[in-house]
């Protein structure tokens, strides 16, 4: 199989959707501070059987249920630091069993993920927290999820410039090939930013020169951002990934989705004509709408 950098040369390729809200939709627990990660360690089939849903439907990557595992996450749910590690290499054995052919794509969520506190939906934790430590934070589940085999690491909902320019920084240390997936909204003259304010295009920008990257775009953000934010980040002058989620809105204190449902995969072939290379979902996208996309594709 070729690499999926390779892939991206020849056309589209499909992602998954959302893997937590999918779990969520069949009945599991998915509120804990570990989100879908608790289930790495307390049922792992029930991550395969979601990873293989989203493959039946099309998914030709499977995105890891590693997005909210992190070392210091599973410790305060009372796993010692060897378990945690080896679940985190799980959360790869198991995308690629669910997957069955395909790319695994490592998740590795922001630093506000793992505060489980919304803060990955403002980056308000950058004022406190450096390059440096967002970088010593995200070295070692990035270590871990390159060992297991992941096939690329998705870096995804960043929200701030600094914590882009640290993983940024420990994908060209370590030499793993990643792509960069901001969270945006939309200013008032309709310019891109990150959800603490600074222009995407700047952020895209700094991508442009690490060889590292495959993919630079934007995931867990309204589908009606997704165009302006495609176009900003061309700056790059890599290939485009482009996962929405379904334009509703995470409540984090009530811990429930508010809005009217926006997402829909008809809107995937403006977005490929307008760059994108890596179509798919994020939050509350599920197999029937990967199928879709998938199908539009075809």
């Amino acid at each position: 199989m070729p690499s999926l950098a390779d892939a991206l040369v020849s056309g589209p390729v499909v992602l998954d959707g959302g893997l937590s809200t999918e779990l969520e939709a069949r009945g599991y627990d998915v509120s804990s501070a570990l989100w879908s990660a608790r289930l790495l360690r307390d049922d792992p089939a029930a991550i395969v059987a979601a990873h293989a849903a989203f493959a039946a439907a099309g998914a030709q990557v499977a995105t890891t249920a590693s997005y909210q595992a992190t070392v210091e996450g599973f410790g305060a749910m009372g796993v010692d630091v060897r378990r945690a590690r080896r679940l985190i290499e799980l959360s790869v054995v198991l995308a690629r069993e669910g997957q069955g052919g395909g790319w695994v794509a490592g998740s590795i969520g922001p630093y506000g993920a793992m505060l489980a506190d919304g803060s990955e939906y403002t980056g308000a934790y950058v004022a406190e927290i450096d390059v440096a430590a967002l970088r010593a934070f995200h070295r070692p589940r990035m270590e871990l999820l390159a060992e297991a085999g992941a096939d690329v690491l998705a870096c995804e909902t960043v929200p701030a410039a600094a914590e882009a320019e640290a993983l940024l920084g420990e994908a060209a240390y370590l030499g793993v090939p990643v792509w960069l997936s901001l969270t945006t909204v939309l200013d008032d003259d309709g310019v891109p930013r990150t959800r603490r304010g600074e222009p995407a295009a700047d952020v895209y920008a700094m991508a442009a020169g690490v060889a590292e990257v495959v993919a630079v775009g934007v995931n867990c953000t309204a589908p009606a951002a997704i165009g302006p934010t495609i176009a900003a980040a061309s700056v790059a002058g890599k290939p485009i990934v482009a996962y929405p989620n379904s334009g509703e809105t995470w409540d984090a204190v009530a811990r429930g989705w508010r809005g009217p449902l926006q997402f829909s995969p008809d809107d995937i072939l403006s977005w490929i004509a307008a760059g994108a290379r890596l179509v798919g979902g994020c939050c509350r996208v599920r197999p029937e709408d990967v199928r879709r996309i998938a199908a539009a594709l075809s």
